[in-house]
């Protein structure tokens, strides 16, 4: 597995997303702990969860806790697996989603995520979310002060704006190490966000970078271009779209979500395909 980092740490260039695990339609606890497993023997180091991925308020944290038992679980060495894990959002007792970034909220929150997964602290700490109704430099110095206080390791953001990264970026400075958006072949509005993550030295980690749940295994008949040269490969759509985000720049970690052992060891062998100049301008077409 070919390596990229986060911050100071180096962690496998494709990332195990969790929340498929725990949210609407997740497999029993058995198939989850075998994707993991799976994960983890093609060489995958790095695993996003957050505590809003669950079905509803009687089970927060569910794919932290989850996630927590499977490395537990796991025969080899897991030292070297960063988990990053996000708070700012959460889900109601009907499963609804909402939003809080006060920074009472975020510590309080922090503190539940750090039990679940145990140690002494988190390795990559992110703010889901921005909530309207709190500034966003509150929030942002919430998570400064948690890694002040040595609770966390580094700091993330996700679902942000350029404006926002500069913002969190003057409050963080060298904590901020990872910005994680929306990115796939369908959705690439974070083109320009992905350049200043390249120009700041930011991972960025794309989310959905299938598509989404639901659309993942349809990637090859929507969009021709990724399905022509996965032939001509022998290998799978979803290979060349990941393969394709990784050589947009050298920070992009994607992180595939995963249900099935067989799922995510297809999307780890993305980091061993290489495309062609020729064929990476076919895809990079929008």
């Amino acid at each position: 597995m070919h390596s990229r980092r986060i911050g100071s740490a180096a962690i496998s260039a494709i990332g195990l997303g969790g929340m498929p695990l725990s949210i609407e339609g997740r497999p029993d606890e058995e198939r989850a702990v075998a994707t993991v497993h799976a994960a983890l023997d093609a060489g995958i180091t790095f695993i996003d969860t957050a505590m809003s991925y669950c079905l509803n308020s009687s089970e927060t944290g569910h794919n932290e806790s989850l996630i927590a038992r499977a490395l537990a679980a796991y025969g080899g060495d897991t030292s070297g697996v960063l988990v990053g894990t996000k708070g700012g959002a959460a889900r109601g007792a009907d499963g609804e989603w909402s939003f809080n970034g006060d920074p009472a909220t975020l510590r309080e929150a922090c503190e539940g995520s750090l039990k679940r997964l145990g140690g002494d602290t988190i390795g990559l700490y992110q703010l889901h979310v921005p909530d309207p109704g709190v500034p966003y430099a509150d929030s942002v110095g919430a998570l400064r002060d948690l890694y002040d206080a040595g609770k966390i390791r580094a700091v993330g953001i996700s679902n942000v704006d350029s404006g926002q990264l500069r913002e969190a970026h003057a409050i963080l400075g060298e904590r901020l190490v990872s910005v994680q958006n929306n990115f796939s072949p369908a959705v690439r509005d974070s083109e320009p966000l992905l350049r200043l993550c390249t120009e700041l030295g930011i991972a960025f980690l794309p989310y959905s970078p299938l598509g989404g749940i639901s659309r993942a295994g349809d990637l090859g008949s929507s969009h021709a271009a990724f399905a022509r040269i996965a032939a001509e490969r022998g290998v799978s759509p979803q290979q060349v779209c990941l393969a394709w985000e990784l050589a947009k720049s050298p920070v992009v970690v994607p992180i595939p979500g995963a249900s099935r052992p067989t799922t995510i060891r297809d999307s780890a062998a993305a980091a061993d395909l290489k495309l062609t100049e020729a064929e990476f301008a076919e895809l990079d077409v929008v």
